[in-house]
């Protein structure tokens, strides 16, 4: 099996690409991502990432999770 490493614009690419006989396996893609938005504030794109996860989440207060209290064997274990 021979590699080709194929470079330019995604246009060159794409029109290099088709003349090559072969079956295309893996491609690896450089997007450039927007400046992150200031701390403590969301972008005007940004989405949840938990919002399809969040009907099967766990609302718990005042959870210890420490590792001492991991570790630690509490009352009936």
């Amino acid at each position: 099996m021979k590699t080709h490493v194929l470079k330019g614009s995604k246009q060159e690419i794409a029109e290099n690409l088709v003349r090559i006989s072969g079956e295309v396996r893996e491609a690896i893609v450089f997007v450039e991502e927007p400046a992150p938005a200031a701390p403590g504030t969301r972008g005007p794109d940004a989405e949840d990432i938990f919002a399809e996860m969040r009907p099967l989440m766990v609302g718990a207060q005042d959870v210890a999770d420490s590792r001492e209290a991991i570790y630690t064997r509490t009352e009936g274990e």
